[in-house]
């Protein structure tokens, strides 16, 4: 934004920070992306008893143009991936992932060659709830720490292929295994 260029850092700019934030935090679009059993969880967090519009995240958007909020729930093939990466490049800026359930995690049970092993391989992912299926308070509990962390991002920093660079650098550096380049791990279908 050229707002952070206009205001500098002073007191002004920082209040205008806060409140655009609380603003981004309390309106969350989400788009689900549920492909299997943990859908039904996710379905129960939506109802009266847990209720989910209390935090603002009500009203799904089936369109990824018209989100900024996307829930990757359940488990994600090889062949599927490509939708879900195309899906997440759709979506407006700044945008935020949770993947729900341990499928969306690191694969679930599914240690085979058709199942991803976590989304986090070609998306990133802010918050990660565990759990096969997780229950609706570990949802809720996410759905909180997901706002704190958007109510304390500094504006001019929430560009999310920032982020996607820096998770593909640390996780280069920290390969153990032979030399691999950069432009080979990018999920660029």
């Amino acid at each position: 934004m050229g707002l952070e260029s206009k205001l500098g850092s002073g007191f002004l700019a920082t209040k205008l920070e806060f409140f655009v934030n609380w603003a981004r935090k309390f309106s969350l679009f989400q788009y689900p992306f549920i492909t299997a059993c943990c859908g039904m969880e996710f379905m129960s967090t939506m109802c009266a008893h847990y209720d989910m519009a209390r935090f603002g995240a009500e009203f799904p958007r089936f369109t990824p143009r018209q989100a900024d909020f996307l829930i990757v729930v359940g488990t994600i093939s090889h062949k599927l991936a490509p939708v879900l990466r195309r899906v997440y490049d759709q979506m407006c800026e700044p945008k935020w992932v949770i993947a729900f359930g341990g499928c969306a995690s690191c694969g679930g049970p599914y240690d085979n060659y058709a199942t991803l092993q976590g989304i986090d391989r070609i998306i990133p992912v802010d918050i990660y709830i565990p759990g096969c299926p997780p229950r609706p308070e570990m949802v809720l509990d996410g759905l909180m720490r997901l706002m704190d962390k958007i109510q304390k991002t500094k504006l001019g920093d929430e560009s999310t292929q920032l982020r996607y660079e820096e998770m593909l650098s640390k996780a280069i550096r920290e390969w153990k295994g032979p030399k691999v380049e950069a432009a080979n791990l990018r999920a660029d279908w």
